[in-house]
C-alpha cells in the first residue's frame, strides 16, 4: 500500500490475544477528531479470535492496515509496527487502552507549538492507582505517573528510526527507550490535556513483572 499523501500521523496498536478488548481500543481510534492517520494493527501472534475482530475494520477503513508475526514481544511487535509506518509522527496506542476522541489532535497542537520538541510522553487518565516494579531499583514499586509510559509516546518519525527502535525487552522497554531519547533528543513530559485512557488488563506485562517481583500493593512495601 502507497500513499499519494502521506499521513500526518502512524498509531500502532500491538496486540496479543485480547480480541474481547480491541472493539473499544480501535473504536477510540478510528473516532478520533483528526483524521490524517493511517492505524497499524500489529498482531503478535495471537490464538484468539483477534483477527475476526479487525478484519470489519480493515474492510471498511482503507488507512487501517493489519500485520501478524509470530509471538515474541511488544516492543518487536511496535518496532514491526515502526517499519511499516509512513507518518510524519509516530504514536502508539496499548490493546487495553483507548484514545480520548481530541487526543491526536491535542498531541499535534502541543508539537506544533513546539517545534523544538522531538518526542513527547504522559497525559493519560486512569481510574486505578497503578504501581509497578521501579526501573533503577527493581525490589521497590514506583507510581504509574512517575514513569514513561509507552502508550503515550508522540514523536517525530526519525526519532524511532535513529533510535532503532524498542530494545528486546519485555519488561522495561519504554524506559530503555525513553532513557536513549533524553540523551540524543529534546523531550517533555506533559500532565495534560489526560486524552489518553489508561487500563491494566490482567495479562499486562507490568502487572507481570510485578507479580514476579513478589511486592504488594501498599505504596510503602509494607
Amino acid at each position: 500500500m502507497f500513499y499519494v499523501n502521506k499521513p500526518t500521523v502512524s498509531v500502532i496498536l500491538c496486540t496479543y490475544n485480547r480480541a474481547n478488548l480491541l472493539a473499544r481500543c480501535l473504536d477510540s481510534v478510528i473516532g478520533q477528531t483528526f483524521q490524517n492517520f493511517e492505524l497499524i494493527i500489529v498482531d503478535d501472534g495471537s490464538k484468539d479470535n483477534t483477527f475476526e475482530v479487525v478484519n470489519p475494520y480493515l474492510e471498511r477503513f482503507e488507512h487501517v492496515r493489519y500485520c501478524k508475526h509470530k509471538n515474541r514481544t511488544q516492543g518487536y511487535a511496535r518496532n514491526t509496527g515502526i517499519q511499516a509506518s509512513f507518518g510524519a509522527y509516530i504514536t502508539f496506542i496499548d490493546s487495553d487502552d483507548a484514545y480520548h476522541e481530541e487526543h491526536l489532535a491535542s498531541r499535534l497542537e502541543y508539537m506544533n507549538a513546539h517545534p523544538d520538541i522531538d518526542l513527547i510522553e504522559g497525559g493519560f487518565a486512569t481510574d486505578q492507582d497503578i504501581w509497578v516494579v521501579d526501573y533503577f531499583h527493581r525490589d521497590q514499586q514506583i507510581n504509574l505517573r512517575d514513569c514513561a509510559v509507552g502508550g503515550t509516546f508522540f514523536g517525530k518519525r526519525h526519532v524511532f528510526f535513529e533510535l532503532e527502535g524498542f530494545k528486546n525487552d519485555p519488561d522495561f522497554e519504554d524506559t530503555d527507550f525513553w532513557l536513549r531519547a533524553e540523551k540524543q533528543f529534546k523531550t517533555a513530559k506533559i500532565a495534560a490535556p489526560e486524552t489518553y485512557l489508561y487500563t491494566r488488563a490482567e495479562t499486562s506485562n507490568s502487572k507481570r513483572v510485578f507479580q514476579e517481583a513478589g511486592l504488594g500493593h501498599n505504596p510503602s512495601g509494607i
